[in-house]
């Protein structure tokens, strides 16, 4: 198959601010070109969003169900061949449930799902049906944590033995969902964002790279959360000891309301033999670390892994930014689709977050809302 793939979208209508994120990311690397979409559950907006993209009027839908359907029924050299998912967080289990069930391959921003039975059964969905399935934890797209990745794989830290994760916002420091904000009206709703606030936002994101990272799964967690500002529903900060297994011990730190912090994800971690250190706002550098001294690993410069040479797009000096970072998401995904079609095995080097990254993520969410309640001191991971 020598072609672009044909992407369908839902959600992300002009004024969504992931949607054109998607879009931007999904059409970087000229593997895909949007076809089709239902861009917002108003008819009016979902058209102008349509026409503002350039697409015909006939392949701008009003619902998810008859995208999915009128699409299937057009010729194979017409259709789309992906659904991307970009509504809030209560309507991803639906219009990928019925993708998935009619053929198409999906792509879905995180959490997968509202709540973790869900996420179960659209795992098991992708599982029966043998597609494509990727999840938008797009901090994995980064060249340097492919680096710390492998750093860790191939034994450069030793064992591990402490994880940190933190990442702080304060954009909700303030009762934003009560100034018509739409992406703070949403998020802390538990009828559309789920049962967790801002540790169901980004601190999901904090446990997806944790695990990403180290290769290790996190066993046992205490949890402490913490509802900040007056008349929210939903929690704006949190604190969570980390079990990892092999032994590691670990500190993730998850808010909404750290005043003055803009998308601060850090993360460090410490074995036997060295420690790295990487920030998503300064995502060139890598930090490494031994009681020997302090190396700065960039993209482009030295002996760099196989996994972050594939992942970097600029010459040195030129930074690699959130863009880069959610395009290569998605150019692996499709690679995996085009792969998938031509009856071809993944090129594993071109990794994206699957469903069962997105398990593990409403189960951790699921955890740690268990610990919060518990008065025990520490709560074996769900599974």
């Amino acid at each position: 198959m020598h072609r672009k793939l044909r992407m369908g979208q839902i959600g992300g209508s002009l004024d969504a601010f992931i949607g054109a994120v998607h879009r931007r990311a999904a059409g970087f690397d000229n593997e895909i070109e949007l076809v089709c979409g239902v861009f917002s559950q108003s008819p009016e907006k979902s058209k102008a969003t349509g026409k503002a993209l350039y697409l015909p009027d006939n392949r701008v839908y009003e619902s998810f169900e008859d995208m999915i359907l009128r699409e299937k029924e057009l010729p194979e050299g017409e259709r789309m061949d992906f659904v991307s998912i970009v509504t809030p967080n209560h309507m991803h289990f639906p219009p990928a449930k019925m993708a998935l069930e009619n053929g198409f391959h999906v792509i879905c921003d995180k959490p997968m799902t509202l709540n973790l039975a869900e996420a179960k059964e659209l795992a098991a969905i992708v599982e029966s049906t043998g597609l494509v399935f990727g999840l938008t934890h797009n901090y994995t797209g980064y060249p340097m944590v492919k680096e710390a990745r492998d750093m860790v794989r191939n034994g450069k830290l030793g064992k591990i033995r402490k994880v940190v994760v933190e990442y702080p916002q304060g954009w909700l420091s303030k009762y934003e969902e009560g100034n018509n904000y739409k992406q703070a009206i949403w998020r802390t709703d538990p009828t559309k964002s789920g049962a967790a606030g801002a540790m169901g936002d980004i601190g999901t994101h904090a446990e997806n790279l944790a695990e990403y990272v180290t290769g290790l799964k996190i066993e046992e967690l205490c949890a402490d959360l913490s509802t900040f500002v007056p008349g929210r529903l939903l929690d704006d900060d949190g604190n969570v000891l980390l079990r990892f297994e092999g032994g590691a011990k670990g500190v993730l730190h998850a808010s909404q309301i750290s005043n003055g912090e803009e998308n601060s994800l850090k993360i460090y971690v410490y074995g036997e033999l060295g420690g790295i250190e990487w920030h998503q706002m300064e995502p060139n550098t890598l930090h490494y670390k031994t009681q020997e001294g302090h190396r700065l690993l960039r993209p482009a410069v030295g002996e760099l892994s196989a996994a972050a040479k594939a992942h970097w797009r600029m010459p040195a000096g030129h930074p690699e930014g959130f863009f880069e970072a959610f395009a290569n998401i998605y150019r692996n995904f499709a690679f995996a689709v085009k792969a998938h079609m031509n009856g071809e095995q993944r090129d594993l080097l071109y990794d994206f977050p699957s469903a069962q990254d997105g398990v593990r993520g409403l189960a951790f969410i699921d955890t740690v809302l268990a610990s919060n309640k518990s008065s025990e001191k520490w709560t074996k991971c769900i599974e």
